[in-house]
């Protein structure tokens, strides 16, 4: 299962990322999409998730600060990141379930994103 992320880095407090997750045309259309993170010494926690049909979703501590989205041109889930705070610091990984897989998760790699006060 290919998941590809891209668009980690290091920025200060409030600044801006969009985080990138390739994967193969199938996955795209059939499964959801889904970013989580986990930072050191925490466990790991779902941020935003996105559905075939666009349906977008996200934990409660977004707040309105990151938006989901779909880009069917290149089969990626691309994850805009707004006002970016210290804990906000984590590695983010890109995330599949859904009926191409068998509803079992499968993980992409992870990308480091750090913010500093």
């Amino acid at each position: 299962v290919q998941l590809q992320a891209s668009g980690g880095g290091s920025v200060q407090a409030g600044g801006s990322l969009t985080l990138s997750c390739a994967t193969s045309v199938s996955i795209f259309s059939g499964n959801t999409l889904a970013w989580y993170r986990q930072a050191p010494g925490k466990t790991r926690e779902s941020v935003a998730w996105i559905t075939p049909s666009n349906n977008a979703h996200y934990a409660n501590f977004v707040n309105g600060r990151f938006t989901i989205s779909r880009d069917s041109a290149k089969n990626t889930v691309n994850l805009q990141m707004n006002g970016l705070k210290p804990e906000d610091t984590a590695v983010y990984i890109c995330n599949t379930r859904g009926p191409i897989t068998s509803y079992r998760d499968f993980w992409g790699q992870g990308t480091q994103v750090t913010v500093s006060s």
